[in-house]
C-alpha cells in the first residue's frame, strides 16, 4: 500500500514537473513576450490621417509694381523684406526691390528728354528767324509795289513804249509780292508742322520720364491694409525672401491673410483618395498646440493628382475648413487632419496585430480554447489605422494573441462553417 503512494506520488510529481518545465520552456520565457487584447464591441471608425498646414481662407496680395512689363522689365529681385508674422498697418513698409535696370532706363529716359527738349528749343529759333525772314521779304515787295504803282500813275505824259515798260513792272511786282504772301503762308504752315513734331517728341519723352519716375516708387513696397504678414510660396514650396525674384506674370511679394477663417491645406495618397468626400467630419489638431484639439469639415477635393515632392507618389489636394475662430492659429502651422471616413455601430474589432496568416490565403487569430491554444479562421471587414472589424469567426468574449506563439502551424486550426460551406461545390 505505502509503495502504491509513494509511486503515485512521484508520477504526480513527474506530472508537475513537467508542466513547469513546459511553461518555462514556452511559455516562462515567452511569457511578457505574449500580449492579449480583448475583442472591442461597439463602435468602430474609419478615418484617414495626414498633415496639413495652415492658411487663410482668403487674403490680400502685396504685389509689386504694376507696368513693368510697358518698360520691357519682367523680372526684379526683393532687395529687402520686414520679418514673416510682422503685424503692419495701412502704409507700413513692406520691402524694397532692385533698382539698378530701372535706374538705367530712367537715366536714359532723362538724357531722352534732355536732347528732345534742345531740338525743340532748337527748332522754335529756327521758325522765328525763318518766318521773320519771309514777312520781311513780303514788306519789302509791298514798298517796291507801291513805288512801281507811282511811277505807273506819273507816266500817263510819257511816251507809250515807256507806259507800256512801267506797266510791266508793276505787273512783275505784284506778281511778286503774291508770290511772297503764299510763300510765307507755305513756310509757316511747315514750320508749325515742324513745331508740333517737336513738341510731339518732347512731351513723349517727358511721359515716359515721368511713368518711369512713377515706377521708381511703386519699387517701395507699402501695406495696402493691416494685417499679419506672409511670405509668399515659390512653386516648389521655397518662402520669398530677400534674394528672390518677382515677375510681371506672379508679381505678388507676400499676402496679408485674414485670419478670421482658416483652412488646413493637406495632400492624401492615391490609396486613400477614393474615400475623401466634400463634407467630411474632420478632427484638427496642431504640433504647436497639442493639447488644442479643433473640428473642421473637408470643403473641397482635387479631381486632378499631382507629383508628391517628397516621393514618387501621386497625391491629391484636399482642403479642410476649420470650424472654430481660435487668435492662436497662424498660417503654415503643421496640422494633423483625421478625416472621419465613415462610422459602422454595434461591431466586432480586433488590433491589427492579432491577424496573422501562414503564407495562405486565410486570415487566424490565436486564443485558448479550454488549456489548448487554437487557430481560429475569422473574416475581416473594413480597418483603419490600427484595428479591423470582424465578420465572422469571433463572439466578442475571446482573449486574442497578438504575437506569433512558437510553432503555429501545430495549433489546432478552426475552420468557420459558413466559410466551408460558401466554398463547398453546389450539388448536381
Amino acid at each position: 500500500m505505502k509503495k502504491q503512494n509513494k509511486r503515485l506520488l512521484v508520477i504526480i510529481s513527474c506530472i508537475v514537473l513537467a508542466g513547469i518545465g513546459t511553461f518555462w520552456a514556452w511559455g516562462g520565457d515567452k511569457a511578457e513576450k505574449n500580449i492579449y487584447a480583448e475583442v472591442k464591441h461597439g463602435d468602430f471608425e474609419i478615418s484617414v490621417f495626414t498633415t496639413g498646414e495652415l492658411e487663410a481662407k482668403n487674403s490680400t496680395q502685396i504685389n509689386g509694381p504694376e507696368g513693368l512689363r510697358s518698360v520691357n522689365i519682367f523680372q526684379i529681385k526683393i532687395t529687402d523684406i520686414i520679418p514673416e508674422g510682422t503685424v503692419v498697418k495701412k502704409g507700413d513698409y513692406i520691402a524694397s526691390l532692385d533698382k539698378a535696370e530701372l535706374g538705367n532706363k530712367l537715366k536714359d529716359a532723362s538724357n531722352d528728354m534732355q536732347k528732345f527738349q534742345s531740338q525743340y528749343t532748337q527748332t522754335q529759333l529756327d521758325t522765328a528767324l525763318q518766318l521773320r525772314q519771309a514777312r520781311d521779304e513780303m514788306v519789302n515787295q509791298e514798298f517796291t509795289l507801291k513805288e512801281k504803282q507811282i511811277a505807273l500813275e506819273q507816266s500817263i505824259y510819257e511816251p507809250p513804249a515807256t507806259i507800256r515798260q512801267i506797266q510791266l513792272d508793276f505787273d512783275r511786282t505784284s506778281r511778286a509780292l503774291e508770290q511772297a504772301r503764299k510763300n510765307y503762308e507755305l513756310k509757316r504752315n511747315q514750320l508749325v508742322a515742324k513745331m508740333e513734331e517737336a513738341g510731339a517728341s518732347l512731351s513723349q519723352a517727358q511721359n515716359s520720364y515721368d511713368r518711369l519716375t512713377a515706377l521708381l516708387q511703386q519699387f517701395t513696397i507699402t501695406a495696402p491694409e493691416g494685417g499679419m504678414l506672409i511670405y509668399q510660396r515659390e512653386w516648389n514650396g521655397k518662402k520669398r525672401g530677400v534674394g528672390s525674384t518677382i515677375g510681371v506674370w506672379d508679381p505678388t511679394v507676400a499676402t496679408l491673410p485674414d485670419l478670421s477663417v482658416m483652412s488646413s491645406k493637406t495632400y492624401v495618397n492615391e490609396v486613400d483618395i477614393r474615400k475623401i468626400k466634400v463634407a467630411q467630419q474632420v478632427v484638427v489638431t496642431l504640433d504647436a498646440y497639442p493639447e488644442k484639439k479643433l473640428t473642421g469639415v473637408v470643403s473641397s477635393v482635387a479631381n486632378v493628382g499631382e507629383q508628391s515632392p517628397k516621393n514618387d507618389s501621386k497625391v491629391f489636394e484636399v482642403v479642410v475648413r476649420i470650424n472654430e475662430k481660435d487668435t492662436t492659429l497662424r498660417p503654415a502651422m503643421t496640422t494633423g487632419n483625421r478625416i472621419l471616413v465613415d462610422r459602422l455601430h454595434n461591431v466586432l474589432s480586433i488590433p491589427l496585430e492579432g491577424i496573422h496568416n501562414l503564407g495562405d490565403s486565410l486570415s487566424y487569430v490565436f486564443i485558448h480554447q479550454g488549456i489548448s491554444l487554437i487557430r481560429k479562421e475569422i473574416i475581416t471587414g473594413q480597418t483603419n489605422e490600427n484595428f479591423a472589424v470582424i465578420k465572422e469567426g469571433l463572439t466578442g468574449t475571446e482573449q486574442i494573441y497578438l504575437s506569433m506563439p512558437p510553432k503555429p502551424e501545430s495549433c489546432k486550426l478552426i475552420r468557420l462553417p459558413s466559410k466551408e460551406k460558401k466554398t463547398s461545390k453546389p450539388k448536381a
